[in-house]
């Protein structure tokens, strides 16, 4: 292939994410804040970008996976990837961001004359990995059109709507995800109080109404407390933070998400910030002692 990508970003997500994409046979740049982060990629035959700057100067698809929407703008804006990216370049921001902020990033490009797409994505470490992630994207049809072949060997990529729309569709995400866990976790305390099996009971009620990822795989994560971050407790909290913002904008009140919001931010403020999020039964446990 020829195409050019340089990836922004390989930490949890990033890495395995560029793995796919050397696999697949795309030439590649990557560039991390923490430079032996790296290292392994390189091995595998990526190219080594000093500089966010430096990586995106040749690139015809720049990605980007980073913490969250300031730390995006950053880059754009006093890394220099905005004004290094070449006229006709596509970039596609596949962090977990605000609408909002998607939508000005946008613009900001636009007005470059660069292409921009907003693409997050559920699935986590397992999904990155096995290629396998859920891709949201928003942005114009023809820009989704030049990213289907590099959104291939990382998942199933749907165009939602304009820019923004694919922010707004993880956020969507993140609130039934939340909230699942939640329920999942309330679930298997009530039937351990309760006397039975928790184990058992979360067998007994897979492959009903019940069933669901979050059932499948967190629910193993809580019975084996296994809280090894795929997705880290504080993004699960930054997200429902933004589908509160995003709500208040649009004159919608969502109590549900705000119940769930309050829990998450009280267990980052007792510690759990890196561990997965559905580490959240601890925090539920605690306030059942």
């Amino acid at each position: 292939m020829t195409t050019r990508i340089a990836l922004l970003g390989t930490g949890l997500m990033g890495a395995p994410m560029a793995q796919r994409l050397l696999a697949a046979g795309f030439v590649l740049t990557v560039w991390n804040r923490t430079a032996q982060k790296t290292d392994a990629l390189v091995q595998q035959g990526a190219h080594f970008a000093a500089s966010a700057r430096e990586a995106v100067r040749d690139a015809g698809i720049v990605i980007s996976m980073l913490a969250d929407g300031p730390a995006v703008t950053e880059i754009l804006l006093a890394g220099g990837v905005a004004e290094a990216l070449a006229q006709g370049a596509l970039f596609i921001d596949m962090s977990s961001i605000p609408p909002e902020t998607a939508r000005h990033h946008a613009a900001l490009l636009a007005a470059r004359g660069i292409d921009a797409l907003d693409a997050p994505v559920s699935g986590g470490v397992v999904g990155a990995a096995a290629g396998t992630l859920a891709i949201m994207v928003g942005g114009e049809a023809e820009a989704f059109a030049r990213a289907t072949s590099v959104f291939r060997p990382l998942g199933r990529a749907t165009r939602v709507g304009p820019a923004g729309s694919g922010a707004l569709a993880k956020l969507a995400n993140q609130m039934v995800v939340g909230m699942t866990i939640g329920a999942v976790a309330e679930a298997l305390l009530l039937a351990e109080a309760g006397g039975a099996d928790p184990a058992s009971v979360r067998e007994a009620i897979r492959g009903g109404f019940a069933e669901s990822r979050v059932l499948e795989h967190h629910g193993a994560r809580m019975l084996a407390r296994d809280f090894t971050p795929g997705a880290r407790a504080a993004t699960q909290l930054k997200d429902l933070a933004s589908a509160l913002q995003a709500a208040e904008q649009v004159g919608l009140d969502l109590p549900l998400t705000r119940e769930v919001h309050d829990l998450y931010q009280a267990f980052v403020r007792e510690g759990g910030a890196d561990l997965d999020h559905s580490a959240l039964l601890l925090a539920l446990e605690r306030r059942n002692k």
